[in-house]
């Protein structure tokens, strides 16, 4: 049996009330925040989010990609995400946005919830 440490004890981090520790989960589950306009799905359930890395200084870097190369809500997007990971996670230096199409997107990197939600089988 393995003993179970809680996670108060786990960390000697103090997190202020209402933010989250960073981390790459935490990231990943506050992106859920920001939904693409066009279809109105979060962008992780859609399978935009590609990466997130937090690096020196908690700086966070997300590589994600875009419906299509010429997304009008590319810039809209990414200012959401920068808001709120800098809103929702503790101790975030800067948020760095970087999009990417290599491998392009397509409907089967969507979540089984997001193909529900949009009615694709």
């Amino acid at each position: 049996m393995v003993d179970m440490i809680p996670a108060t004890e786990a960390t000697d981090a103090v997190v202020p009330a209402g933010k989250l520790e960073l981390t790459v989960d935490n990231a990943r589950d506050v992106l859920k925040q920001v939904d693409d306009p066009e279809l109105g799905v979060n962008i992780v359930d859609l399978g935009l989010i590609y990466e997130i890395h937090i690096r020196d200084e908690k700086n966070v870097q997300v590589i994600m990609t875009l419906t299509t190369p010429f997304c009008p809500v590319g810039p809209s997007i990414k200012q959401q995400i920068s808001q709120v990971i800098s809103r929702e996670l503790d101790g975030v230096g800067k948020v760095d946005v970087q999009f990417t199409f290599n491998p392009p997107w397509d409907k089967d990197m969507m979540s089984e919830d997001a193909k529900a939600e949009l009615g694709i089988f």
